[in-house]
């Protein structure tokens, strides 16, 4: 048990330094052309967050690991809106931009619903797997045109933030070693997680949805805590409710097509706190365009019930 704890710290520490080097790359290079902030939100920086998400669960679809794919898929969303807005919101009120919150949010509840239809039977098939891939292209084509109508406050306020120095090419480079740590941090990861839960005697889909999933959220925590220090409240919500959009239809239908296979049965108090949690963010920030730090006390309280109902709900193996 010792090597697979070494193995599942090792891994998310490895996840965790070469995701956030990655995104950083990546939102350099994005505000160097020139792109709005929910632009490099949404889509950079939240999809770019979401690659430890993505690679862990391809790998462990590949070998046959669906339970723990998509328990880190649903454990991830819930952190998400749970644990990082939450934790952001006790740091400095997120303050999120109504058109905003209307567009990606729906967009992202919208895809979170979907997924949380398809894993109410109980089993992912690669056809529903194709869907959710689909519905990604759709969004993300939905998600540039929705930026161009911000380009012109976007680039003017990226200007400010980034220095007109960055290195095109010095960042492509360190944006590819990232992923390729990335990757290797994700190995050692299911390995572990795998593992581990085997040796405790749970089921990989508890390990997905709780170990693994905030292992694999902690990109967004450190983004998402980051931005709102820095005013951008824009890039932490657009971080976050990418992240979630591309968590639901890339990696969950990522999964289903390399693996399709049944899940276990405590998949059913997962799809409802990723719902639930999603949609009480949502009212959060829309009733008052912010999350104020009682509402982040909350969501943090919820994420930390979510946990421990999992557990009691159906830990063992099946």
């Amino acid at each position: 048990m010792t090597l697979d704890i070494v193995m599942l710290v090792g891994g998310l520490a490895i996840l965790a330094f070469a995701a956030d080097r990655f995104v950083v790359a990546a939102a350099r290079l994005s505000r160097r052309w020139g792109v709005s902030p929910v632009l490099v939100g949404a889509l950079i920086v939240g999809m770019g967050t979401s690659s430890p998400e993505l690679l862990v669960s391809v790998l462990a679809a590949v070998e046959g690991e669906l339970d723990l794919a998509i328990g880190n898929v649903v454990g991830s969303n819930v952190t998400n809106v749970s644990m990082v807005i939450g934790v952001t919101a006790l740091v400095a009120p997120l303050v999120g931009s109504a058109k905003v919150l209307r567009r990606e949010g729906i967009a992202m509840l919208l895809a979170v619903i979907t997924l949380g239809v398809m894993i109410w039977d109980l089993e992912l098939t690669r056809t529903e797997g194709l869907v959710l891939l689909g519905g990604m292209a759709v969004c993300t084509v939905l998600i540039v045109r929705w930026s161009k109508a911000d380009a012109a406050v976007g680039v003017a306020s990226l200007e400010q933030d980034t220095p007109p120095e960055v290195s095109v090419g010095k960042e492509a480079v360190l944006g590819v070693l990232s992923l390729a740590a990335t990757l290797a941090g994700a190995e050692l990861l299911v390995r572990g997680g795998s593992s581990l839960a085997a040796a405790m005697g749970v089921g990989p889909a508890f390990i997905g949805m709780t170990v693994v999933a905030v292992g694999t959220s902690l990109p967004e925590l450190a983004t998402s805590v980051a931005g709102v220090r820095r005013n951008e409240s824009d890039l932490v919500v657009g971080n976050v409710l990418g992240s979630n959009l591309f968590n639901a239809l890339a990696v969950a239908g990522s999964a289903s097509v390399i693996g399709p296979s049944t899940i276990a049965p405590n998949f059913r108090v997962g799809a409802i706190a990723m719902i639930v949690s999603a949609a009480l963010a949502g009212w959060f920030a829309l009733t008052g365009r912010r999350v104020v730090r009682w509402e982040g006390m909350l969501l943090v309280i919820g994420f930390i019930a979510f946990v421990l109902l999992t557990y009691t709900e159906g830990a063992a193996p099946r």
